[in-house]
């Protein structure tokens, strides 16, 4: 204990509780004694005039010191005052919710910036739980390593921290901010370029006052369209329409699955003129020329699928379609045929060689299509290597080979990939035939080499994936089969160059047969007028049907494959393989084909495993299902009655429950639709 005589520090001058101060007196007492001391040895007078200086000047000091202690303590009391009370006012005014609780989330104590959220609810001392059960589970669950985050509670949107070491939250409601960047994105624009697909070919047959009717009400159509959703919509030319809008009027059209499409096609086809319309939709980004170009190339896309279709995408991400249910309409012209064909003589012309090559695992029709182009090339007087994998043939395709040994001057030109590599220069030319995706081609590396100088001619629907810059592009989704598009160029040949062979006309009318289904399916005038020139130029129906006999093997295991059939759904078909045994991809499409063939059946699909271990599954339909669509949603494509994909890393099993859950959410989103 201490002595009761001992001085508390409190009692203590103002000056001397400060170690400074004190330290300071101590040092100008020793230096006036001394100086006392000196003054006395020196001289007495002077001693008695010093001394009397020195105290006076001491009592000044200690009084200075003293007042200064005394202001310089009350300014700290003051300002730890002020601290406090700010400290208090800061946690009942701030703006920044917060909630203390005990250990059993029992609140302890809310501010006022919080408590204005209960209301006049008392909720002191009662379990979090039951007073807010959202609250409660934004706190219990709350992640310190999410960055930002923001919850919807109470109809206001708040940032939170949980400080869970002290059990506290601050809640700092950011309603304002959140409202402001909505805006924000809600006001991006969207720009969209609007296309009939259709309108020159119908027209060409109305009078006058007929296309003043019909174009008339698809403007009007279009600008109740607009106006319903807060759009701006320009006509540009007779049969194209340019779009502006904001992204929230773009989230209203999606989820009306753009409806005006079916409403313009059903109208118009009660009127007898079957209209449809193709849009190309772009937005996120600020630089409204980019906008334009990537609303180009997204019609551009569109209609390389055939139109009737709308293609929704940004500068980088995935592109969402909407529409293309039904079949494309018949819309090329012959004077199309003949300004592609020009343009591809004088590309080929202009080239040191040309290169050739169809998809992998070619079928007749792609190396038909390839041989098609090697004889354009030698009638413009061009070399033409023509770029096969012989690996992995069909039985057909290797009997088309066999044929060729006996025309020297075509087996000669077929070369490997690797071949084709060492011979392509800067100034070669490269045609992809009944493909367009780079990834599906035989060489790969080929199409690399020569990315800025390709040409597509093809009869499949254009996907996503696109070359980039090709030098001519031909795709006719309408038409059936690329050689199709092919025998049509040779009326537009230099008559000089040697005509179309026996071998190479058979296989290019084998390639149309085996696309149509022996003429059964995706069949228009042009087909049997291609069909006609081939036939007239030498093509051989027994040739054919020795190209396109099976071998026992092929024949018993498409056989073994229909007997696994199983109705799954109302009028679609399912073949389901073994995990463990391969089917050549051609033997199960085949089979696939098969199906249609059965009384009530709409829609075939054909799921097993191919050679190189992916899970393929091919789609057949008759047109009333489209199942391009399906294949598309599993990564795959085709046309609205035929699609394919292969899938990795999947057992048969796995892929056909991956189908019928596809085909379950098509159908459940058709039906919101409706």
């Amino acid at each position: 204990m201490k002595n009761g005589n001992e001085s508390h520090p409190n009692q203590l001058p103002p000056f001397m509780r400060n170690g400074r101060l004190r330290r300071i007196l101590v040092f100008i007492a020793i230096l006036v004694i001394y100086s006392v001391v000196v003054s006395f040895l020196y001289n007495f007078a002077m001693g008695v005039t010093i001394s009397i200086i020195s105290v006076v000047g001491l009592i000044y000091t200690i009084t200075a010191m003293n007042v200064m202690g005394s202001e310089t303590n009350r300014y700290i009391n003051d300002l730890s005052y002020r601290i406090h009370r700010g400290e208090q006012e800061a946690l009942l005014e701030m703006p920044l919710g917060m909630l203390v609780y005990d250990d059993d989330q029992r609140i302890e104590w809310v501010n006022p910036a919080l408590q204005q959220y209960f209301g006049q609810e008392n909720i002191l001392g009662k379990p979090l739980v039951e007073v807010d059960e959202q609250l409660s589970g934004v706190i219990a669950n709350f992640d310190p390593e999410e960055e930002d985050p923001v919850i919807n509670w109470r109809d206001h949107r708040f940032s939170v921290l949980v400080q869970k070491a002290y059990n506290t939250a601050y809640l700092l409601d950011i309603t304002k901010y959140v409202e402001i960047q909505e805006q924000y994105e809600d006001e991006r624009i969207v720009v969209g370029q609007v296309f009939l697909d259709n309108y020159d070919e119908i027209t060409q047959s109305l009078t006058d006052q007929e296309i003043s009717n019909l174009s008339n009400y698809v403007t009007n159509e279009l600008a109740t369209w607009s106006q319903k959703f807060g759009m701006y919509l320009k006509q540009v030319d007779d049969d194209h329409f340019f779009l502006l809008a904001y992204a929230k009027s773009l989230d209203a059209i999606e989820a009306d699955k753009f409806s005006v499409l079916d409403s313009v096609r059903e109208s118009t086809s009660k009127q007898n003129f079957p209209l449809t319309l193709s849009m190309g939709i772009s937005y996120g980004d600020d630089d409204l020329n980019h906008l334009a170009d990537q609303a180009q190339t997204n019609l551009d896309l569109a209609l390389g699928r055939g139109g009737d279709q709308v293609v929704v995408k940004s500068l980088d991400g995935q592109a969402r379609f909407y529409g293309g249910k039904t079949n494309p309409m018949e819309k090329r012209t012959r004077v199309r045929a003949r300004m592609i064909s020009q343009a591809l003589n004088e590309l080929m012309k202009e080239s040191d060689q040309v290169f050739v090559q169809g998809h992998t695992r070619p079928d007749m029709d792609s190396l038909g299509a390839c041989l098609g182009i090697r004889r354009i090339a030698e009638m413009n007087g061009q070399t033409c290597w023509i770029v096969l994998d012989k690996e992995q043939m069909h039985s057909d395709i290797q009997r088309l080979l066999e044929a060729i040994q006996e025309y020297p001057e075509i087996e000669d030109a077929i070369i490997t990939p690797e071949e084709a590599l060492e011979k392509a220069t800067d100034t070669s030319l490269l045609i992809m035939v009944d493909h367009s995706k780079p990834s599906i081609s035989i060489s790969e590396a080929l199409y690399e080499r020569l990315s800025d100088r390709t040409v597509i001619i093809d009869h499949h629907r254009r996907g996503e994936e696109f070359p980039e810059n090709p030098m001519l592009v031909y795709i006719e989704p309408y038409a059936s089969s690329t050689c199709e598009l092919i025998t049509e160029m040779f009326e537009y040949q230099p008559h000089e160059g040697e005509p179309i062979n026996k071998l190479e006309a058979t296989a290019m009318l084998t390639g149309i047969f085996i696309d149509t289904h022996s003429f059964a399916m995706r069949t228009g005038t042009r087909t049997f007028d291609a069909a006609s020139y081939l036939r007239s130029a030498g093509a051989d129906s027994i040739e054919m049907q020795s190209f396109m006999k099976e071998n026992i093997d092929s024949y018993m295991a498409r056989n073994h494959l229909i007997s696994l059939v199983d109705f799954f759904k109302p009028k679609m078909a399912l073949i389901v393989g073994e995990d463990n045994v391969e089917y050549d991809s051609v033997t199960a499409a085949q089979a696939c084909d098969s199906l249609l063939s059965m009384s009530g059946v709409d829609a075939g699909f054909i799921i097993t495993r191919r050679p190189d271990n992916l899970i393929g599954i091919s789609a057949r339909s008759t047109g009333a299902i489209n199942v391009q669509i399906i294949m598309e949603a599993m990564g795959g494509g085709g046309h609205l009655s035929s699609g394919a994909t292969q899938l990795a890393d999947l057992s048969v099993e796995e892929a056909r429950d991956m189908l019928l859950e596809t085909i379950t959410d098509i159908e459940h989103n058709n039906n919101s639709e409706d």
